[in-house]
């Protein structure tokens, strides 16, 4: 069980409640909050293990530490006694929205949407707190990240923000510059709702370019980006299948990637476009607003 309160009158908050108990139910593992020590000294070595970041891991006991006291979102997802995921997120001052900092899963519990679970029991939490918006960033490099936020949970990208954090050298980030979407989850939103119930749509970008979408960014056949028109109402932009693979064997090649991506979708969007959607075989549907 999750520590989520099913007792909500508001009809919203009980279907959060619920979708966040099922997802958790569907994934193994039970969901909670963390307060003790002991616990979040667990978040702190499993962030580690997962980044390969052991002598800079990517929070410290003290800020969790910090953070739980002042009333912010820190919660760990448990197989049995064992923590697989964690989930660490803070309140914005501008209009009391969560900003949802770091999640990450455990290599050893891959595969069961232990993600999926996190994220339902952090709607949840944020809804019975009178928080009705959740914002975080992700690297528009990783596909399987992009289909997660754009179309598992329906959250929608807001900004671009290119090499946010800075060079980030770890496991998942390589060296290279860390570009990121700043997305936003409106919780109380009708698509929303359906996605927490595993009902997330995706794009599918073979009916979008028979609709007249053109390719803003292709892939060629030795997996290099290829340039293409700006010009659509409707255009897809290419990321690479595998880019932590790419940029393990061929680091040159992944940074090209970054740069492509970055260049077509600045350039979309600074053209009044709105990136839209997600295809899960790794292209961005991006809508020229009207």
């Amino acid at each position: 069980m999750t520590d989520i309160s099913t007792a909500a009158a508001e009809p919203v908050l009980d279907h959060a409640a619920r979708a966040a108990e099922a997802a958790a139910r569907a994934a193994g593992v039970s969901v909670r909050e963390l307060t003790d020590i002991a616990e979040l000294t667990g978040v702190v070595s499993l962030f580690a293990t997962i980044w390969g970041r052991s002598a800079n891991p990517p929070v410290t006991i003290e800020l969790l530490r910090a953070f739980t006291k002042a009333g912010n979102y820190v919660a760990g997802a448990f197989d049995g006694d064992r923590l697989v995921g964690a989930c660490v997120g803070f309140f914005a001052p501008a209009g009391g929205a969560l900003h949802s900092h770091i999640a990450g899963v455990s290599t050893a519990a891959t595969g069961r949407s232990v993600g999926f679970a996190l994220k339902l029991h952090q709607r949840a939490w944020a809804l019975l707190r009178d928080v009705s918006e959740i914002a975080w960033t992700f690297d528009p490099l990783v596909a399987r990240n992009a289909y997660f936020n754009l179309v598992k949970l329906a959250a929608r990208p807001v900004e671009y923000l290119p090499n946010f954090y800075g060079p980030m050298v770890d496991a998942i980030n390589s060296d290279g510059e860390s570009d990121r979407l700043l997305i936003r989850w409106r919780l109380r939103d009708r698509a929303v709702a359906l996605a927490s119930l595993g009902d997330g749509v995706g794009e599918v970008a073979e009916d979008e370019l028979r609709a007249g979408a053109v390719l803003a960014l292709g892939i060629a056949e030795d997996g290099s980006p290829v340039p293409g028109r700006l010009d659509g109402a409707t255009s897809l932009v290419a990321v690479p299948r595998d880019i932590a693979a790419l940029r393990a064997t061929e680091p040159g090649l992944a940074r090209r990637w970054r740069l492509a991506v970055r260049e077509a979708l600045t350039d979309l969007t600074g053209r009044g476009g709105r990136i839209d959607g997600f295809d899960r075989t790794g292209w961005y549907i991006v809508r020229r607003e009207s």
